[in-house]
């Protein structure tokens, strides 16, 4: 199933704020109808909750935390009818700024282990959750969020970057998995945003040199970010599956 957006209910994580509120604001343009899921940041998820009134609703969950995630899918199935498309965005608590990583000396596990329980486990616990819809519906789509840090490593981020080369082998998969369902799971990998409460700590400098080496001459915006991750849940997209799509202006060729 490659249904036209205004038709879907999308579920996104982690899009109270930054680029998921980006993504969130895109699906609303189009009509369709938005499970904006947040953790903490209650206030920030109904900010664009409200700007598309009963089309978009604010719902609480931890994806880390599989009981949560079933049951805020089945709260969105009840009051904005059932989700078959997953916008996988949820981000661990990080900061851009690699002069206050840590570096392969002083890094521990459990960093690792908190990027990727988030980045991985979430995807996880939200298509288990999701399940029964996709069958229910006759497919649905999944996009995962990555970075292209996995293809062009050039700061240490090193638990960041791992648990998103993890997410692009799970992307790859579950769409092996889900496409006798009729389901689409692929990933969208942006460079850095220009700009998201993730990307306030990165010095203007960086941002100056990333637009001098991207062929487009800019850096990337959450918006252009968003449009990418339409083209997969739209049916422009229906044949395409286990695939990641570097959006970063062309800085990184794969």
């Amino acid at each position: 199933m490659a249904c036209e957006l205004e038709n879907q209910t999308v579920l996104i994580t982690g899009a109270a704020r930054g680029l998921g509120a980006a993504v969130a604001r895109a699906f609303s343009h189009e009509g369709a109808r938005v499970a904006i899921n947040y953790r903490n940041s209650a206030a920030q998820a109904e900010a664009p909750a409200r700007e598309v009134g009963p089309h978009a609703m604010a719902f609480a969950a931890d994806v880390t935390d599989a009981e949560a995630v079933t049951a805020m899918v089945a709260e969105v199935a009840d009051r904005l009818g059932p989700p078959t498309t997953l916008v996988h965005n949820a981000l661990a608590d990080f900061s851009f700024n690699g002069d206050d990583r840590a570096k392969l000396d002083t890094l521990g596990w459990p960093a690792i282990a908190q990027q990727a329980e988030v980045a991985v486990g979430g995807a996880l616990h939200s298509i288990q959750a999701m399940l029964p819809h996709f069958k229910a519906e006759g497919g649905g789509s999944v996009v995962t969020i990555g970075s292209n840090l996995v293809q062009n490593p050039v700061v240490p981020y090193h638990d960041y970057t791992a648990a998103k080369a993890a997410l692009m082998a799970f992307t790859r998969t579950a769409s092996k998995d889900l496409g006798p369902l009729g389901v689409r799971v692929n990933m969208v990998a942006g460079g850095l945003l220009r700009t998201t409460d993730a990307s306030a700590a990165t010095p203007e400098a960086v941002f100056d040199t990333i637009a001098e080496l991207t062929p487009l001459g800019r850096v990337t915006s959450p918006e252009d970010l968003a449009d990418a991750v339409l083209f997969f849940a739209s049916p422009w997209s229906r044949a395409v599956t286990g695939q990641t799509l570097v959006v970063d202006g062309g800085l990184v060729c794969d």
